[in-house]
């Protein structure tokens, strides 16, 4: 079975954007996005449960292949930004909302660390946490390395912050459309405050 890779053909970035098609390939994103978490949770309870090392690292090949499914068909819709400046405004979103949700995940953790959750259960949500910190800390390098020098609030363009995750959106988001959602958590254009 040939694997299909993201990045081997770019001309399909925005093909089905504002057609006919949109909607059902949107569909398709979120649900393949969905099926790759639900192979990894297999994966872990196959090996965790019942010992299944083999039917596990199946079970990670196939979310794998489901997760490359779904950012095609975001890509296909024009879901992500294609130009320089918008990628690397993303980035930037995206590390400053990773530091976020480290503070939010371990929240998450001190909830949890209560009588009758298991205490392994809980430092595994403190490994995350930790690692939404090495995600933001690694975009912040990759950002510093690569991203085009240039202050957008030096351009006075506005910045809008979600609520939920942190993901900051450079520029005037009365621009996007109706429906857009934050590119992290899904949350609506109302989930975001003008800083």
């Amino acid at each position: 079975m040939k694997e299909v890779n993201i990045g081997d053909d770019m001309s399909i970035y925005g093909q089905t954007k504002g057609t006919e098609l949109e909607k059902q390939i949107a569909q398709l994103a979120t649900g393949e996005a969905t099926g790759g978490a639900m192979y990894y949770a297999l994966a872990k309870v196959a090996k965790e449960k019942f010992g299944l090392d083999d039917v596990a690292k199946e079970f990670i090949e196939l979310g794998n292949q489901e997760t490359n499914h779904g950012a095609f068909y975001a890509l296909l819709n024009g879901r992500y930004p294609y130009d320089e400046k918008t990628f690397w405004q993303m980035v930037k979103g995206l590390s400053k909302a990773e530091y976020k949700g480290e503070v939010n995940v371990n929240a998450l953790a001190d909830k949890l660390a209560q009588p009758g959750v298991d205490k392994e259960a809980v430092e595994q949500v403190r490994e995350f946490a930790f690692q939404e910190k090495h995600h933001g800390e690694v975009t912040k390098d990759m950002i510093d390395k690569y991203a085009p020098k240039g202050d957008e609030k030096a351009e006075n363009k506005p910045v809008y912050a979600c609520k939920v995750c942190g993901f900051e959106y450079v520029g005037d988001l009365g621009n996007e459309p109706a429906d857009y959602k934050c590119p992290i958590c899904g949350m609506p254009k109302t989930a975001f405050d003008k800083q």
